[in-house]
């Protein structure tokens, strides 16, 4: 994969914030020091190794080269939970491009980041009578009656971090759910931090525990932390994504009176809680390229690759290809109103920083656009 300059709109889920438990393991100069005692020599290593290769610029598109060529004079529909969600809206937005390129009218429908706001977005879609429905963000078990009307009218389901694994799902019934692989976001996260801070970090991770798929990655994250015997975990915070916007400067506030300088580090499921959390520590004097050092483990959006290139509170990103991913719910459709099986494809994980992105604003496969517009006739 290669970074692009596209601006993909805002994505957002995770705040882990973790800290050296002695100052010497905070940044990036003591994590060199040949003096430095790793707290888990073994865990170190092995994240060092694996934050190299997720750091690497290039990889080739491995994603799909064969399948159906495009049907036409389709309609689907995109639900976000949330159009606050920058990851949310980025994928939207994938999705409106590709479809325009096979012909297909795409709508966006805003669920405002509630169960009631998302059974009337779905009951709207449904009402449109569309050929294919998108679960972007959100449990399908929230919407379960709508869910299932949608079957009994033989509309194709299509999630985006809809359930914790990608590809084909049972229960609930989608075509696929496209993601990458929580397992491994969460484990070069967890990762990052053993690695930059030599294996000594005090940490605090925030979830939002509303959202099954975001839930099981912030516990994935703690799991690959506790491999790690000089890894603290100081705190573990559940803050709704829609809430995030009111409630993270008293959050990070509460965090720095309680830690201090022991908050070195900071990581989370979506990079929209660091946005929130900078003005705060604007505020206490903390300098933007210092401590705590953040991570966010999805999904990489316009404004969090901002502050990784110009080190303002956010040191790295783990980001989903959001573009991509919105041309690939467009090919999954496209398998699915032809009778094809889905494609397969996951997307690697990668570590974008400022020392990598070139000043990119964005991470997608190179030359995903001419691919699918191969695969489809375009």
């Amino acid at each position: 994969m290669q970074p692009t300059r596209k601006a993909v709109v805002t994505a957002a889920a995770l705040l882990v914030m973790a800290t050296a438990g002695c100052e010497s393991g905070g940044g990036t100069t003591a994590s060199h020091r040949s003096s430095a005692k790793s707290g888990c020599p073994a865990a170190l290593s092995s994240a060092k190794q694996a934050v190299k290769k997720a750091e690497e610029v290039n990889a080739p598109w491995k994603g799909p080269t064969t399948g159906p060529r495009a049907v036409h004079d389709k309609t689907v529909v995109y639900i976000a939970q949330t159009l606050t969600n920058p990851g949310v809206t980025g994928v939207a937005q994938g999705v409106q491009e590709a479809a325009k390129i096979v012909g297909w009218h795409a709508r966006t429908l805003n669920g405002q980041g509630t169960p009631s706001g998302l059974r009337s977005a779905f009951q709207q879609a449904l009402r449109l009578k569309p050929d294919g429905i998108v679960i972007s963000g959100f449990d399908p078990g929230t919407v379960a009656a709508e869910v299932k009307k949608a079957h009994s009218e033989g509309i194709p389901l299509i999630g985006w971090h809809a359930t914790p694994a990608p590809g084909p799902s049972r229960d609930p019934k989608l075509f696929t759910n496209i993601t990458s692989r929580v397992e491994d976001v969460a484990k070069i996260s967890a990762d990052w931090i053993i690695a930059r801070s030599h294996g000594r970090a005090g940490v605090v991770l925030f979830t939002d525990a509303s959202v099954p798929f975001a839930k099981h990655k912030s516990d994935l994250i703690k799991k690959e932390l506790a491999t790690c015997s000089g890894t603290e975990l100081l705190s573990y915070t559940n803050m709704p994504i829609p809430q995030v916007n009111r409630r993270s400067i008293g959050e990070v506030r509460s965090l720095m009176s309680r830690f201090g300088r022991k908050w070195t580090y900071s990581a989370a499921i979506n990079d929209l809680y660091f946005q929130h959390a900078a003005p705060a520590l604007r505020a206490a004097g903390k300098d933007g390229a210092g401590a705590p050092f953040s991570i966010g483990a999805g999904d990489g959006d316009p404004s969090a690759f901002q502050r990784v290139n110009g080190k303002e509170f956010q040191a790295a990103t783990v980001p989903e290809p959001l573009s991509e991913q919105g041309w690939q719910i467009v090919d999954e459709f496209n398998r699915a109103f032809t009778g094809a099986p889905d494609s397969g494809y996951v997307a690697p994980v990668h570590i974008a920083t400022a020392a990598n992105t070139g000043g990119a604003l964005s991470w997608d496969s190179e030359g995903y656009r001419q691919a699918y517009r191969k695969i489809w006739g375009e």
